[in-house]
């Protein structure tokens, strides 16, 4: 097709963003441009076949199994999802926050919070939430139902019939595809076995599950649960509802109606979707306890950052001004200043790991957290950071410069 190369080369440049100096992608820019004609016609001609993904564990926030695929692979991720995702984003519904553009999960914690003031009529009134979770979502989804609603809904857009059998061919390679099958091991092969069970695609049945850690899975994952989305909002008619990946909020000023909707959903999921609730992880109660979500801590008359957030941003302060996480040295593990203060590029790389969280804390009600934090933790990078006015980011001292 005309427009496929360019299309390609779209797919690389946002593939490549923020990835630019991994081996990778320096490995394929060194010959990018005939690398994009090879694919090209691999693509064209129904010849392209994924490679291998590497395979690791990761153990926070909890355990899992994650499949990287190599960047050839993530460039076709990129020019399948930049085909077809603009067009059936659309019909998602609004509350669905997870890998979305102008979403996300701060986005769903405002908007959460919005919702517990609207049906407490401005905490006027009584009000209950049901909280859901699917079981192993990832690794139960039915690759050829996924398929088949990826089909039905390319069908109805405004494709041409080659796009549509391109979009067809290549959607069909990637969901089949198992990476437990052409794969190398990443760290430590041990973590493997600490996997709960029926978290591992090395153990699932044949077409069931999608890889954690691939653009395709986040959309297809929205796809599929997109199914039950509109059955929440179209025949259930429930006015207040949230969803981030497979973690799904309802609140009603009838706890009735919330428990009916639970068994519904429970059928839907089971008879539309091969899938089941979690019951271990239900929850349901008062909006005034306060709901756990992204994060955050949301009740009608304010929203905490979860004490784990915290936790996190603090231990990394200490770990730097101990000097764990910058040049140097060490003596029966205690850090042992080998020169004076820290580089440039040690400071800048502290402060965006503090300016993402202190980016978390700001819409939370924080204020005399973030001013804590900056007295008490902080410690050394004083010297360094200057503050915003109210605590939401820091600067690098301007006449430090980058020596």
């Amino acid at each position: 097709m005309a427009d496929s190369f360019e299309e390609l080369i779209e797919a690389y440049r946002s593939c490549r963003e923020n990835k630019r100096n991994s081996n990778y992608a320096l490995d394929f820019e060194f010959n990018w441009e005939s690398r994009l004609c090879s694919l090209e016609k691999r693509i064209g001609n129904e010849t392209y076949k994924p490679g291998y993904s590497t395979c690791f564990v990761i153990t926070y926030p909890t355990v899992r199994e994650v499949f990287a695929a190599e960047f050839m692979d993530r460039v076709v991720h990129h020019y399948l999802i930049n085909k077809i995702e603009p067009k059936i984003d659309k019909t998602f519904i609004n509350d669905s926050y997870a890998c979305r553009r102008n979403h996300g999960s701060i986005a769903g914690a405002l908007k959460l919070h919005k919702y517990l003031n609207k049906i407490t009529r401005n905490q006027t009134s009584k009000a209950y939430f049901i909280q859901l979770d699917i079981k192993s979502f990832f690794y139960n989804i039915d690759k050829t139902l996924l398929y088949d609603i990826l089909i039905n809904h390319v069908k109805k857009l405004k494709f041409s019939t080659d796009e549509f059998n391109e979009i067809s061919w290549l959607s069909q390679v990637i969901i089949f595809n198992d990476p437990s099958k052409h794969y190398i091991i990443k760290g430590d092969p041990k973590l493997f076995n600490t996997l709960p069970k029926g978290k591992s695609l090395f153990t699932n049945p044949p077409n069931k599950g999608l890889p954690i850690g691939n653009l395709t899975s986040q959309f297809f994952a929205n796809l599929y649960l997109n199914e039950v989305d509109q059955f929440i909002k179209r025949e259930l008619k429930i006015k207040y509802y949230l969803r981030y990946a497979d973690d799904m909020i309802l609140l009603s000023d009838d706890k009735d109606e919330l428990f009916m909707a639970k068994e519904k959903i429970q059928r839907f999921l089971e008879d539309k979707l091969i899938l089941k609730l979690k019951d271990e992880k239900t929850k349901f109660g008062l909006v005034y306890d306060g709901i756990d979500f992204l994060g955050y801590f949301v009740k009608p008359n304010y929203v905490l950052s979860r004490k784990r957030v915290v936790s996190n941003l603090k231990k990394k302060l200490y770990y730097f001004n101990s000097g764990f996480l910058i040049n140097r040295t060490y003596c029966n593990e205690e850090a042992v200043p080998l020169h004076d203060p820290p580089s440039y590029d040690e400071i800048a790389t502290i402060c965006t790991s503090i300016n993402s969280l202190f980016g978390h804390l700001k819409w939370a009600n924080s204020f005399n957290l973030r001013q804590d934090i900056y007295n008490n933790h902080l410690g050394m990078l004083k010297e360094y950071l200057d503050p915003k006015d109210d605590l939401s980011s820091f600067n690098i001292k301007s006449d430090l410069g980058k020596s």
